[in-house]
Protein backbone atom coordinates (compact mmCIF):
# COMPACT_ATOMS: atom_id res chain seq x y z
CA UNK A 1 0.00 0.00 0.00
CA UNK A 2 1.49 3.40 -0.98
CA UNK A 3 2.33 5.75 2.02
CA UNK A 4 2.15 9.56 2.55
CA UNK A 5 3.72 12.29 3.68
CA UNK A 6 1.19 14.15 5.24
CA UNK A 7 1.05 17.99 6.78
CA UNK A 8 -0.93 19.12 9.45
CA UNK A 9 -1.59 22.63 9.45
CA UNK A 10 -3.07 23.67 12.67
CA UNK A 11 -1.79 20.19 14.50
CA UNK A 12 -1.90 22.51 17.57
CA UNK A 13 -5.34 23.64 18.21
CA UNK A 14 -8.54 21.63 18.78
CA UNK A 15 -9.31 20.57 14.72
CA UNK A 16 -5.71 19.81 13.98
CA UNK A 17 -5.87 17.14 16.90
CA UNK A 18 -8.88 15.54 16.21
CA UNK A 19 -7.45 15.05 12.14
CA UNK A 20 -4.79 13.76 13.62
CA UNK A 21 -6.96 11.40 15.69
CA UNK A 22 -9.26 10.27 12.51
CA UNK A 23 -5.96 9.42 10.21
CA UNK A 24 -5.16 7.22 12.98
CA UNK A 25 -8.55 5.62 13.83
CA UNK A 26 -8.32 4.96 9.94
CA UNK A 27 -5.04 4.10 10.04
CA UNK A 28 -4.01 6.35 7.24
CA UNK A 29 -1.14 4.97 5.54
CA UNK A 30 1.25 8.10 6.82
CA UNK A 31 4.97 7.57 5.65
CA UNK A 32 5.89 10.63 7.34
CA UNK A 33 3.71 12.92 9.41
CA UNK A 34 5.00 17.08 9.18
CA UNK A 35 2.60 18.46 12.09
CA UNK A 36 2.58 22.43 11.47
CA UNK A 37 1.36 25.66 13.91
CA UNK A 38 2.48 29.14 13.96
CA UNK A 39 5.13 30.31 16.04
CA UNK A 40 3.43 30.64 19.27
CA UNK A 41 3.09 26.67 19.51
CA UNK A 42 6.25 25.68 17.34
CA UNK A 43 8.27 23.50 19.47
CA UNK A 44 5.45 21.60 21.50
CA UNK A 45 4.60 18.10 20.94
CA UNK A 46 2.30 15.84 19.65
CA UNK A 47 1.51 12.41 19.37
CA UNK A 48 0.66 10.32 16.18
CA UNK A 49 0.65 6.33 15.94
CA UNK A 50 2.19 6.04 19.47
CA UNK A 51 5.21 8.48 18.40
CA UNK A 52 5.84 11.89 19.56
CA UNK A 53 6.45 14.78 17.16
CA UNK A 54 7.89 18.28 17.52
CA UNK A 55 5.43 20.66 15.86
CA UNK A 56 7.17 22.34 13.12
CA UNK A 57 6.74 26.50 12.34
CA UNK A 58 4.36 26.63 9.53
CA UNK A 59 6.62 28.86 6.80
CA UNK A 60 6.38 29.17 3.09
CA UNK A 61 8.57 26.66 2.57
CA UNK A 62 7.05 23.97 5.04
CA UNK A 63 5.55 22.11 2.41
CA UNK A 64 8.27 20.32 -0.05
CA UNK A 65 7.77 16.67 -0.14
CA UNK A 66 4.23 16.87 1.27
CA UNK A 67 2.07 14.79 -0.64
CA UNK A 68 -1.59 15.51 1.01
CA UNK A 69 -2.25 18.96 3.10
CA UNK A 70 -5.04 19.57 5.75
CA UNK A 71 -5.48 23.03 7.02
CA UNK A 72 -7.67 23.70 10.11
CA UNK A 73 -5.78 26.95 10.95
CA UNK A 74 -7.89 29.94 9.83
CA UNK A 75 -9.45 31.30 6.61
CA UNK A 76 -6.18 34.00 6.46
CA UNK A 77 -3.53 30.86 7.20
CA UNK A 78 -5.21 28.77 4.27
CA UNK A 79 -5.17 32.18 2.20
CA UNK A 80 -1.72 32.80 2.28
CA UNK A 81 -0.07 29.09 2.36
CA UNK A 82 -2.71 26.60 1.02
CA UNK A 83 -1.83 27.83 -2.75
CA UNK A 84 1.98 27.52 -1.66
CA UNK A 85 0.87 23.90 -0.86
CA UNK A 86 -0.50 23.34 -3.98
CA UNK A 87 2.09 24.74 -6.25
CA UNK A 88 4.60 22.76 -3.95
CA UNK A 89 2.99 19.59 -5.23
CA UNK A 90 0.28 18.74 -2.26
CA UNK A 91 -2.99 18.18 -2.43
CA UNK A 92 -4.94 20.58 -0.34
CA UNK A 93 -7.84 19.48 2.28
CA UNK A 94 -8.86 23.01 3.75
CA UNK A 95 -11.34 23.20 6.84
CA UNK A 96 -11.74 26.79 6.72
CA UNK A 97 -13.89 29.27 5.66
CA UNK A 98 -11.93 31.35 2.93
CA UNK A 99 -12.17 28.62 -0.32
CA UNK A 100 -15.86 27.67 0.36
CA UNK A 101 -17.45 29.86 -1.90
CA UNK A 102 -14.62 29.88 -4.72
CA UNK A 103 -16.16 28.34 -7.85
CA UNK A 104 -12.98 27.08 -9.49
CA UNK A 105 -12.47 25.45 -5.65
CA UNK A 106 -14.68 21.91 -5.45
CA UNK A 107 -16.57 20.92 -2.18
CA UNK A 108 -16.08 17.34 -2.75
CA UNK A 109 -18.14 14.93 -0.76
CA UNK A 110 -16.72 11.89 -1.18
CA UNK A 111 -19.82 9.59 -1.40
CA UNK A 112 -21.88 11.98 -3.38
CA UNK A 113 -18.96 14.00 -5.91
CA UNK A 114 -15.62 12.31 -5.75
CA UNK A 115 -14.58 12.51 -8.98
CA UNK A 116 -14.59 16.25 -8.72
CA UNK A 117 -11.41 16.01 -6.91
CA UNK A 118 -10.09 15.27 -9.94
CA UNK A 119 -11.24 18.45 -11.73
CA UNK A 120 -8.34 20.63 -9.81
CA UNK A 121 -7.42 23.75 -10.89
CA UNK A 122 -4.02 24.09 -12.98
Amino acid sequence: MKKFTVAVVGATGNVGREMLKVLEERNFPVEKLVPLASSRTAGTKVEFQNKEYTVQELKEDSFKGVQIALFSAGAAVSEKFAPLAAAAGAVVIDNTSFFRMDPLVPLVVPEINAAASKNRPK
